[in-house]
């Protein structure tokens, strides 16, 4: 007999989604789609990703937004250019002070969107597919019941000698195995493309920072149970890497989410500083290096009500 996980994996897995453009946009039955693209300095890439969204205006995707983090290159205006309508982060919910991180704008961008189902994809892609667009809304629109579907692919090596993904199998996957097996069987915990309902998105609070991915997978589960979860093989993702100093600023937030989430520690929905300490070599000397990070909550959005 299957396990839990193993039975999920079996149903709720797409190794090679295969539902074309005219056969989704058949399945929408008067629901309405949101692209949104969170950016940070992101004007090498971002242009390329909105240009294989565009194909799909019209059709499959009813709005495209860039939801930009405050970015300071020219992010704003390639998104533009290449078709997407631009949102500042202070320009949505603007009686509230902007928090740091990639979660507070994909938070705010359910204030500046109207779809019924919201995709997620990073604005850091190189080389993206319009099928990454049309995967993720498979299982949304053809399966009943499910709430959130995470992409999964390979990350081939790019810009640093250590291989992708370091912080899923060094803390995602080990905390999830330990805190919530049933999740056990999801590939790629912490990815960036991912498509969910209005309905779960706007009920549930957002991790301001890089642990909003694994709450939201948390939540999901929570709430609805893993038949509310499917997956979809996105192919080959490829991205920038980041450091190892700043990937343990990332696990910090992630782990703090997730242990919140499962219970583990108290009042998580107030913003807080975590003081992470790394070690720098300078001079021959290795010296303490501190930073600041911050593990906070923003509540769901179906609760926030315009001040004034």
């Amino acid at each position: 007999m299957l396990s839990t996980v193993e039975a999920w994996f079996s149903t709720h897995t797409w190794q090679q989604p295969l539902w074309t453009v005219d056969e989704l946009v058949a399945l929408k039955r008067g629901r309405t789609v949101s692209v949104v693209l969170p950016a940070l300095n992101e004007e090498e890439t971002v242009g390329d990703v909105v240009s294989v969204v565009t194909p799909l205006l019209g059709t499959l995707v009813d709005e495209l937004v860039v939801m930009d983090s405050g970015s300071t290159d020219r992010t704003a205006e390639v998104a533009t250019a290449a078709g997407a309508r631009v949102v500042r982060r202070e320009d949505v919910v603007p009686w509230l002070e902007p928090l740091p991180g990639k979660g507070e704008v994909l938070w705010r961008s359910l204030a500046a969107t109207s779809g019924d189902l919201i995709v997620f994809l990073d604005s850091d892609l190189v080389e993206p597919e319009t099928a990454f667009v049309t995967a993720l809304l498979g299982p949304l629109l053809d399966v009943p019941d499910v709430h959130l579907v995470k992409g999964f692919y390979r990350r081939p090596l790019r810009l640093e000698s250590s291989g992708g993904g370091r912080v899923t199998e060094l803390v995602a996957r080990p905390l999830l195995n330990t805190l919530r097996p049933e999740l056990s069987g999801v590939v790629q915990p912490l990815g960036g493309e991912y498509a969910a309902t209005r309905s779960f998105l706007e009920s549930v609070p957002f991790a301001a920072g890089y642990g909003v991915e694994i709450g939201l997978l948390l939540d999901v589960h929570r709430l609805y149970g893993l038949s509310a979860l499917a997956q979809v093989n996105l192919g080959v993702r490829k991205h920038r890497n980041r450091s190892l100093l700043q990937l343990g600023v990332m696990s910090s937030q992630i782990m703090g989410t997730a242990l919140a989430r499962c219970g583990v520690s108290a009042d998580s929905g107030a913003p807080k500083n975590q003081t992470l300490t790394q070690f720098v070599q300078v001079g021959g000397e290795w010296l303490p290096d501190s930073t600041d990070v911050l593990v906070a909550d923003r509540p769901p959005m179906v609760h926030v009500v315009e001040e004034g």
